[in-house]
């Protein structure tokens, strides 16, 4: 079967995140700079090898100091770790729609383990004959385990930010044309 070639399309797509702040509410944020690729056998998405990396130094959460202070050391570390990815290993079909994504999560030079649920949207044609796929994809990863330990505890002894990371995306892929030969 032909391998099939699938190119994201980042005008259609986001990346976020979410954190507990004072385990009162949740800070979000987003990659505004990311890209990602999925290889297939056909159309069978369950034969799916996904490469994404996001540019650090991208991060927005509607907050400029807050997005500085997340970009040092006591982070992200963006100068000497610009780039997060997540390579997978296997896509488990749970059912027609959802799948498990069995990969590598890497973060501040730290490679870990993950399982993400994916959501698969479908495959449907736009008006100009190009073949799109979409997916929703949702985790949660510890911080910690990254290396990113950053943490403050306030007056009254309650924790500033949580440790849980809930990442998410949506996503929207393109099925790239088979090159003729010249």
């Amino acid at each position: 079967m032909a391998t099939s070639n699938w190119a994201l399309d980042a005008a259609h797509s986001e990346i976020t995140f979410k954190v507990r702040h004072l385990m009162v509410s949740n800070v979000s944020g987003h990659f505004k700079k990311f890209e990602a690729s999925v290889q297939t056998e056909g159309d069978d998405m369950a034969t799916a090898k996904v490469h994404f990396t996001a540019d650090v130094d991208s991060i927005s959460t509607n907050n400029e100091q807050r997005d500085g202070h997340l970009k040092t050391g006591d982070f992200f570390d963006v100068e000497n770790h610009p780039k997060i990815s997540f390579e997978s290993d296997k896509l488990e079909k749970v059912d027609e729609h959802n799948y498990k994504a069995h990969g590598t999560l890497t973060m501040r030079g730290t490679s870990n383990p993950v399982v993400l649920n994916v959501e698969f949207g479908g495959i449907m044609q736009d008006p100009w004959g190009n073949d799109r796929a979409g997916f929703a994809i949702s985790g949660k990863v510890n911080r910690k385990d990254y290396g990113v330990s950053f943490g403050m505890v306030s007056e009254t002894g309650g924790v500033l930010l949580g440790d849980e990371v809930t990442i998410g995306a949506n996503t929207e892929f393109v099925k790239q044309k088979e090159q003729q030969p010249a």
